[in-house]
């Protein structure tokens, strides 16, 4: 090859070099288009890294909290009672209320009386020459008509005294009143409160002295006595039992026309009372039904105060047959002072709780006794 065609041969060559696609000539001509390259390789580069870097940094979505679970909680029904009775009342302020205590006759010219039906706690014990003779209690009860009155003895205000109770009655023992009249009862005897009392027209002197629920609130609230607080019987639910270990019952009190008897009625899962041979009633109507019986014997005497009383030592301990829910058991009564409530234990000395509801007290002397079957 000669020079000439060398040298022609190396300008072409240096000018297909100069401008193929990777020349220098080539980016010059496109030199926007290498630019726009240069800028997308850079986004590619960047949006990439960014795109890395998000997901590398991007926490994981929190999980949706869980749906609360609210429970409703009803509210318990609140529940108040009786501390006379246990029986339910409506209120807390009923539990409260004003225990009144009033002496009832029970001689025969005194029957039937009005009142005992409904009270909330009956005491029965031997007044004189073998007459028996009732205090009886009432809180909620509200009787029309209560009576015959009459006068009190000293283990009556014994027994009473622990329901904080005031005490209606016509005068009494002369060892009674002396204790009653202390200042330390609320007394609403009938010789200072003629006006709460009236004698009624169908019954004859001493046997008809009467009152009224209404007569016996206004005297209390007269003196101010609005409210009683004392400690009750331990009480239960009342609850019959399946099989009846006690279905009758016959209550040696004195003599034939003071003793009493009780038929379980298992329908009422009460227990009808009979004294004197008869169905025990009361005036306004209906059979007299305790819910719980209790016979205790307690030391009796006659002594010579004001004449001859009768002198029962109502402070102490002794023997007591409960009846209630158509069971029986024996058990030990125990009262340790004036002021504190009769208790009934068993014979392993664990307290004994009563039936809700009237409860009806006996004492019998020593040489008296209840039997049953």
């Amino acid at each position: 090859m000669t020079r000439s065609m060398r040298s022609l041969f190396k300008r072409k060559s240096d000018t297909v070099q100069l401008d193929g696609p990777k020349g220098p000539n080539w980016f010059r001509r496109h030199k926007k288009l290498s630019i726009i390259f240069i800028v997308i390789a850079g986004l590619l580069v960047a949006g990439g890294t960014a795109t890395a870097l998000y997901f590398i940094n991007k926490k994981p979505a929190a999980s949706p909290a869980p749906a609360k679970v609210v429970t409703v909680i009803k509210p318990v029904p609140v529940k108040y009672y009786s501390p006379l009775t246990g029986e339910e009342v409506p209120t807390q302020a009923a539990t409260t209320q004003a225990v009144t205590a009033v002496m009832i006759e029970n001689s025969p010219d005194a029957r039937p009386q009005s009142g005992l039906k409904d009270a909330g706690v009956v005491f029965e014990a031997i007044a004189e020459g073998g007459i028996t003779r009732f205090a009886i209690l009432y809180q909620q009860e509200k009787p029309a008509l209560i009576g015959p009155v009459r006068s009190v003895r000293l283990y009556y205000v014994d027994w009473l005294a622990a329901f904080n109770a005031s005490i209606a009655h016509v005068g009494g023992s002369l060892a009674a009143l002396n204790e009653v009249r202390n200042g330390n009862y609320r007394d609403i005897d009938q010789f200072f409160n003629g006006s709460y009392y009236y004698r009624a027209a169908d019954r004859y002197a001493p046997h008809n002295v009467y009152t009224t629920s209404e007569k016996l609130d206004a005297l209390n609230a007269s003196k101010g006595y609005m409210t009683s607080t004392f400690t009750g019987f331990t009480r239960k639910d009342s609850v019959a039992a399946k099989t009846p270990t006690a279905t009758s019952m016959s209550v040696n009190i004195s003599s034939a026309l003071y003793d009493s008897s009780y038929a379980y009625n298992a329908t009422t899962n009460t227990y009808d009372r009979s004294e004197g041979g008869a169905p025990h009633l009361d005036r306004e109507g209906g059979q007299i039904s305790p819910r719980v019986v209790i016979v205790m014997t307690i030391p009796e005497r006659t002594v010579l105060e004001d004449g001859y009383r009768e002198q029962i030592d109502a402070i102490g301990s002794g023997k007591a047959v409960i009846f209630q829910d158509g069971t029986v058991q024996e058990v030990t009564w125990s009262k340790a002072s004036m002021l504190d409530q009769i208790k009934f234990t068993d014979a392993g000395g664990k307290d004994v709780p009563l039936a809700r509801g009237q409860t009806w007290l006996t004492s019998v002397p020593e040489d008296g006794g209840v039997t049953w079957q």
